[in-house]
Parts: structure tokens; sequence; C-alpha cells
């Protein structure tokens, strides 16, 4: 059996300790194959982003261990590339920049000319051309997240991680940026891991969808194998049965969840004992005193 790219084993995450201590994730056991694309979903405030943030190397687990590999990931690395919702561009910098500023990191030893090629092929691959020398204030957002995917794919990354890349975008840019970043990902078919809280977004792009449940000490739910054919379009899935039906089970299972967890903070809520006001006695004595 093959090594996983990624492998989570018992993972924790918590913050504080003793009274004041708050457990994010609880006992996450994970494995992520080669060439898998993986979406997580969940609501926001389910540790979505603290989950590929432990694939990053940008935090550590409080309990288990998290495996690259199978070596234990100890820090960030450009094998690992992550394109983050808020495009985390340099504003100073161009379009051409922006790119080549992880190129030259990642590529130190390659000829100027050899680097330039390769940086423009990514920036044209997003179809940004136009905007080479154009900053960060200068583009729409839709522009600035293909500026942020270029300079990922540049570096080609190893695993490609996205927490939520695409949330902040309107309908039609979405849209057309699932369908670039799959087309860039079916060129190579490098190991993918999407965070999203859009179901329909994870079933069109995933090849498995795993949801992340609601709450504190949040787990990992039952995964979908998402079995409809490559390319997808995008269009025909409304009228897919199995679209229709991997759909429907997931979005049950995350009401229930959200339900469940809704009903367990109310009855732990401990509410006051307050006496209804007698009518013209009390009601404005606060009032009367203050002036």
């Amino acid at each position: 059996m093959s090594t996983p790219v990624i492998e989570l084993r018992n993972v924790s995450v918590w913050y504080g300790e003793g009274d004041t201590r708050t457990e994010v994730l609880h006992n996450i056991n994970l494995k992520i194959e080669e060439g898998e694309f993986l979406a997580i979903v969940g609501f926001t405030g389910s540790g979505k982003t603290t989950l590929v943030n432990l694939m990053t190397g940008l935090l550590k687990p409080s309990a288990g261990e998290v495996f690259y590999r199978g070596e234990p990931i100890t820090g960030p690395s450009p094998e690992r590339g992550i394109i983050f919702q808020n495009y985390s561009l340099l504003p100073w910098y161009s379009v051409y920049d922006n790119v080549a500023l992880s190129v030259n990191q990642v590529y130190p030893d390659w000829p100027k000319a050899k680097r330039d090629e390769h940086i423009r092929k990514f920036i044209d691959m997003v179809s940004l051309t136009p905007a080479t020398d154009k900053r960060p204030g200068e583009l729409s957002g839709g522009m600035r997240q293909r500026t942020s995917i270029a300079r990922v794919l540049a570096t080609d990354p190893d695993l490609l991680l996205m927490d939520e890349p695409l949330g902040a975008l309107d309908a039609l840019t979405r849209g057309n940026l699932q369908s670039e970043i799959l087309k860039i990902w079916s060129a190579n078919r490098r190991t993918a891991v999407l965070i999203t809280n859009d179901v329909d977004e994870g079933i069109f792009m995933a090849d498995r969808i795993i949801p992340l449940e609601p709450g504190d000490r949040s787990g990992l739910g039952p995964e979908y194998r998402i079995k409809i054919d490559r390319p997808r379009d995008k269009k025909a899935l409304n009228t897919d049965p199995h679209f229709k039906e991997v759909r429907t089970e997931i979005l049950n299972y995350l009401v229930t969840l959200a339900e469940a967890s809704k009903a367990e903070r109310n009855e732990s809520l401990e509410l006051p004992d307050l006496k209804p006001i007698q009518p013209g006695t009390q009601s404005f004595s606060w009032l009367r005193r203050a002036s």
C-alpha cells in the first residue's frame, strides 16, 4: 500500500488550559491519497482553517501527529502550496512581481530568462497577461485571486491546499475560477484539498467530500465519494441523479448536526431569573432617577 500524501493521526487542537481550554478539533484521523481531490465542507467556525493550517505546517497539533509522505510536518514548505481566501498579495508589487516572489524563492538557481518565461507562462494560464504590470489595487477581486492562484501554481507544489479561495467572489467569477482550477489541476493531477462551506462547489470539484462537524471539539463526519465522470459540466449537474442524491445526503447530514449543536447550546445556557415589571409602576424609574 502506498504512503498517503497527508495523514493525520489522532489529531486534536485546543487553546488555553484548565477551565479556559477550548478544543477546536478532536481526534481527527484522515488519509489523503496520491492524485486525490478532497473537499472538506462545514459551517463557519467549525475548524476548517485550523485543519488546513495543520497540513501546511503553519500550526502544530496539541495532540497527535501530522505526516507528509510518511514524515512528520515540522513547518511550512513550498511542496505544500496554499491559496488563501484573502489573496495575500503585496499591494506595492505588480501581478508579475507577486508571482515572481514565490518563483524566485523556490527556483533561485534558474537563469533569469528561464524564471521570466516560467512566470509569464502561469500569468497567461490564469488569463492575466494584459494585467501583468498592474498592482492589486488596480485589479478586480477575481483578478486578484487569479494572481494568487498563479503565484502558488508557479511553484509546482506537490500538494495544493485551498482555504475557501473563492468564498469572497461573485457567483459568475466563482464559477469561472472553479472551472479554471479544475482545468489546471487536471493537467498534472496533483493532490488537492479544498476547504469550503459550499456543498455544490465541493461536489463539482472533488473526488471525495468529508463534512466537518460544527461546534467545539469538531470531528470528521462520513465520507461521500463523488461518482461523476471528469471533465464535469456544471450545467449538467442539476439533472444528474448522483449529484442530487449526494447533495441531499450531505445537506441533510449538516442540517441535522447544526440542529443538534444548537439544541445542545440552548440546554447548557443558564438563563437569569427575571420577573416582569408590573405595568405603570417601575418601567421608567431608572429614567426618572437619571433626570
